[in-house]
């Protein structure tokens, strides 16, 4: 079962506030700047030509944050309720090591700079990254990296809001995430899956989000431990999708954003988007071509 949530936020209002305050301030100018003959004094016989005010053309994607992401949106995002209990209160999501990437950190690896192809068995229904791109396609590596280990022992924190401390780079895969290159502003989409969690239509939820970065889930469940999770990095995530999330969030976490296959999450912040792929909590190496690659 899932239900809509409205998409509008604080932040949201303040941005068409001040849009629409910056086009009056246009409009004013444009009034001033009008052809001279508008300031010469009209007689009963003089016919007025007409004056003509040039506006610039103002796309959504134009107003950008501080990170260089579109502030505004059209898209439309659902709510699906989830099973069982929300995460616990602490950490924050932002101080959690299983859904924040930057927790952890990478470090650059030099390896083979392509698909895999791995022996063992397949993943089952295992999330397309190709899919990231409509249409699908092959995405180009262009830097490898090793995601730090986690050491989850409460001794090693440095804050006692801090479950544990960075580990050592995982080095089994030898790869635990890529960057991929991308267009300028390209949409960005769900890496999609044939199973869905709700409602026939929705595949992940979106169990972390910031301006910059996404960790989907593809299970109704709020934890990293059952089904497959992807890390998002140097994107920009969708306003409306972050406002919805930051809105759940605040009430309690019984829903999150549900994701379909047909909406983007965002777009592209700059020349690349990293990606890390996890199952059942373990993160698995992004370039095996028979299981996040099929048909490539």
């Amino acid at each position: 079962m899932y239900n809509r949530v409205p998409s509008t936020s604080p932040e949201g209002q303040a941005s068409r506030a001040w849009l629409f305050g910056g086009l009056f301030a246009l409009l004013l100018a444009a009034a001033w700047l009008a052809d001279p003959v508008q300031a010469q004094e009209v007689t009963p016989q003089q016919t007025v030509p007409p004056a003509y005010i040039f506006l610039p053309l103002l796309h959504m994607g134009e107003v950008r944050s501080d990170s260089g992401c579109p502030m505004l949106s059209a898209n439309r995002y659902d709510s699906v309720s989830i099973l069982g209990a929300p995460r616990p209160a602490l950490p924050a999501p932002v101080d959690d090591p299983d859904l924040n990437l930057t927790m952890r950190g990478y470090t650059a690896t030099v390896n083979f700079q392509g698909l895999i192809d791995l022996g063992g068995d397949t993943h089952g229904d295992p999330p397309q990254l190709a899919q990231l791109f409509r249409p699908a396609r092959l995405g180009t590596m262009t830097a490898l990296y090793q995601v730090y280990d986690w050491n989850w022992n409460g001794v090693c924190a440095q804050s006692a809001e801090e479950p544990g401390c960075r580990g050592a780079p995982l080095t089994n895969p030898p790869v635990t995430a890529v960057t991929l290159a991308t267009g300028r502003d390209e949409p960005l989409y769900l890496p999609g899956r044939k199973e869905d969690i709700a409602g026939g239509a929705y595949r992940a939820l979106v169990l972390y989000a910031e301006e910059t970065r996404l960790t989907l889930g593809y299970t109704r469940d709020d934890s990293v431990a059952p089904g497959y999770l992807v890390h998002l990095e140097n994107l920009c995530v969708d306003a409306n999708l972050l406002a919805l999330y930051r809105q759940l969030h605040q009430a309690g976490r019984r829903e999150l954003p549900g994701l379909r296959l047909d909406v983007p999450l965002g777009t592209s912040r700059g020349e690349s988007i990293m990606v890390a792929v996890r199952d059942r909590g373990s993160f698995m190496d992004p370039r095996s071509r028979k299981d996040w690659w099929q048909g490539y």
